[in-house]
């Protein structure tokens, strides 16, 4: 910016205010600099004039891809525009729609001014319709890139998210604070407000849980966050750019990847930036509402998470498997294996047990679901939303209990998918779960009622009655001891401190 374009002031009082000369050398003589009282009376009119130079304004472009998202555009536009700091320019880029998105988006369309606690503020809201993409939302993320690259920062919104009014504001300036941050992911949660299916909220009330027990984990790490979710996160273009110029690719985005947004995530780690979770700006995603979305959705995730962890699938992540972004995601399995293992060995033996009445209860074994029901209750007082449900869904036991055995399904699922080589499109299966189709969500269950009846009939049909109870002598204390490892765990993690951190 040149000195004319600081306004007069500035320039006129650094003319009249010149030095004195520099002091001389060792050796010669030295003078003492004071203070020219006909200059001194300028003080008060230099500050005000230093007050009032102009600051940088960092720019924000947001793209927001959307597939059918006739019913909840309208509202994530909306609360865009009442946002305490607008983005400069918002692109709705709208592909393979088959609904009203593009009319309903087009009433948004054209200049934008509002009046915000730190004064008038415009923005500019462009729809683009590109019709058919083969990369779906892939394409749509690298069109939207295209559009706002030579700004400062792109912030990344779906087109089911709605943010609270703040959270540009807190993004944009956690981000401009420090060079060294790529990205920063907003904190998750989901409105329950508009449920009124008891299935549905009981899936939201999981999910909400879900997320926020992943958003503490990751706030108490240093705000590491592994995976910078496409709902509402923000980007520093420069990172961005550094991104396409190490990994030799045209566009931030690829098309082969499952989880577009963990990859991109990994990369901005390996080109040396910072990955953060925001501690306050918070944005409400769209949630699963059927058993058939919420396969579908958390199936995708699972098999993506493990394409990238698996050694030799992506020759293009830098210290893969073991890169810093990818033990969380290694622990998350470790810890779901574990949870797939004590569940299962409980049924077993507790049939095989009272099959021939050798089942004696201990009040040891309530410690477990006790420590579970305390866990989960520090989860849900550390909802900065949380309400009734919220609790219930955390002290009644069952609830959780039946939502993680879900989630069993979807990780057995996953890995299954996984080793089959499959080649199946999960975007296109979860468009279709979406839309009430398909019963691949009851495979797990339908795979284990098998297994234990077919465990049923060499239990009692091929067995004798001392080898059962040799093999129940030796599995309930292993059984036992995992527990005892779990349980300890859980009441560790139930006794952090969250250190003011709200998920």
């Amino acid at each position: 910016m040149s000195a004319n374009e600081w306004g007069d002031g500035y320039p006129q009082v650094a003319q009249q205010a010149a030095l004195p000369p520099a002091p001389a050398l060792a050796g010669e003589n030295q003078y003492v600099r004071t203070a020219d009282p006909e200059l001194s009376g300028y003080e008060p009119e230099f500050l005000e004039e230093v007050e009032d130079l102009p600051t940088y304004r960092p720019t924000v472009g947001c793209i927001i891809p959307a597939y059918n998202e006739a019913e909840t555009i309208a509202g994530v536009l909306d609360s865009l525009l009442q946002q305490t700091r607008l983005p400069d320019v918002i692109h709705v880029i709208i592909n393979n729609t088959s609904d009203d998105s593009v009319e309903i988006a087009s009433h948004y369309a054209g200049p934008h001014t509002r009046m915000t606690p730190s004064g008038e503020q415009s923005t500019i809201i462009y729809v683009h319709d590109i019709g058919k993409n083969p990369d779906k939302k892939v394409g749509a993320l690298n069109y939207g890139y295209s559009l706002v690259e030579t700004m400062d920062y792109l912030l990344g919104v779906d087109g089911d998210t709605t943010p609270e009014p703040d959270a540009v504001e807190n993004l944009v300036n956690e981000i401009s604070s420090d060079d060294r941050i790529g990205g920063i992911s907003a904190i998750y949660s989901i409105d329950d407000s508009a449920l009124d299916k008891p299935m549905a909220k009981f899936l939201i009330a999981g999910q909400r849980a879900q997320f926020a027990a992943f958003n503490m984990q990751n706030l108490l790490k240093g705000r590491n966050m592994a995976v910078l979710g496409g709902q509402f996160s923000i980007f520093s273009t420069q990172a961005l750019r550094d991104v396409l110029r190490d990994s030799h690719q045209r566009t931030p985005w690829v098309s082969d990847s499952e989880v577009e947004d963990s990859l991109l995530s990994l990369q901005i780690k390996s080109a040396g930036y910072l990955t953060k979770i925001s501690a306050r700006a918070r944005a409400h995603v769209g949630g699963m509402d059927t058993l058939r979305s919420l396969d579908a959705q958390q199936v995708k995730w699972n098999f993506g998470a493990i394409d990238l962890m698996w050694p030799g699938q992506r020759g293009d992540t830098k210290g893969q498997p073991f890169h810093p972004n990818l033990r969380l995601r290694w622990f998350e399995h470790m810890s779901m294996v574990i949870n797939i293992v004590t569940r299962s060995m409980f049924i077993f033996l507790l049939a095989g047990s009272l099959s021939i009445h050798a089942f004696v209860f201990s009040p040891w074994w309530l410690l477990p679901p006790l420590a579970a029901v305390w866990l989960n209750f520090r989860v849900a007082r550390s909802m900065e939303f949380a309400n009734k449900r919220d609790y219930l869904f955390a002290l009644m036991v069952i609830p959780a209990e039946i939502y993680m055995i879900i989630r069993m399904g979807h990780f057995v699922r996953a890995w299954l998918k996984f080793f089959s080589r499959q080649q199946t499109d999960n975007w296109a299966a979860q468009a279709k779960a979406e839309r009430g189709k398909g019963i691949a969500w009851m495979y797990p269950f339908l795979a284990f009622g098998v297994v234990f009846a077919i465990a049923a009939v060499i239990w009692t049909m091929l067995l004798s009655i001392p080898l059962r109870s040799d093999i129940l002598a030796v599995c309930w204390p292993v059984l036992g001891v995992i527990t005892v490892l779990q349980t300890a765990w859980m009441i560790i993690k139930a006794m952090k401190r969250y250190r003011g951190f709200k998920a």
